[in-house]
């Protein structure tokens, strides 16, 4: 037990690292995943093939590579980057297109009837997105969203690649330093906590939902 309290110091400086790139990966991606689902679905042929364009981009290489490219590839154009802000770019980038098609399918499984129901009563287009199309968008897809979350939780270990310290990284370098196994099991168990937390959290959002026809 000693040895556990020994190693909290270092995993909550660790889990620190974790949850900023999360939240702030989670903040900037979801509102520009809708703007990108919007671009995918315009009648403007430029914008539905740059959007096309980066969701294949995005989506068809790892996230590992993308993180590779933007820390490591950037300085031979002469654009240097903090370890902190690589990698927040990368995710921010990498998720914002995986939300994006998860928001582009739920629009698009929104009855028609709905978008001509809010034109025949006057309803602006900015109006009708956010109070009727948005609101049951988000209900269709928040089963997809959940399991992007909580893969994105496990991803952020990936940030070790550009030197940053973040929870697994500080668990496997105890563990290599005590030749001990209980540093891993003990940074199992914090992820593990991190979601069911935000299961809760997202089965709560969705029982908010439920009163929106689907």
């Amino acid at each position: 037990m000693e040895y556990i309290f020994s190693l909290i110091p270092s995993m909550v400086e660790g889990l620190g690292v974790t949850l900023e790139v999360f939240a702030i990966t989670l903040v900037l991606s979801i509102p520009l995943g809708i703007i990108v689902a919007l671009a995918r679905l315009s009648e403007i042929k430029i914008l539905r093939v740059i959007s096309s364009s980066y969701i294949y981009i995005m989506r068809g290489t790892p996230l590992l590579l993308q993180l590779v490219v933007i820390f490591f590839g950037f300085p031979i154009l002469n654009i240097s980057l903090e370890r902190f802000t690589a990698a927040i770019i990368a995710f921010v980038f990498n998720y914002t297109a995986y939300f994006a098609e998860i928001f582009r399918g739920g629009i698009k499984d929104i009855d028609e009837g709905q978008y001509e129901a809010a034109e025949v009563l006057g309803f602006s287009k900015i109006y009708t997105l956010r109070k009727i199309l948005i609101p049951q968008m988000i209900k269709k897809v928040l089963p997809s969203v959940t399991n992007e979350v909580i893969t994105l939780v496990k991803d952020t270990s990936l940030i070790y690649v550009v030197g940053i310290s973040e929870l697994l990284r500080v668990g496997k370098i105890a563990s290599n330093r005590d030749t001990s196994l209980i540093p891993l099991f003990l940074v199992g168990a914090i992820y593990l906590a991190i979601i069911a937390i935000l299961s809760k959290l997202l089965s709560g959002i969705e029982t908010k939902y439920t009163h929106y026809k689907s």
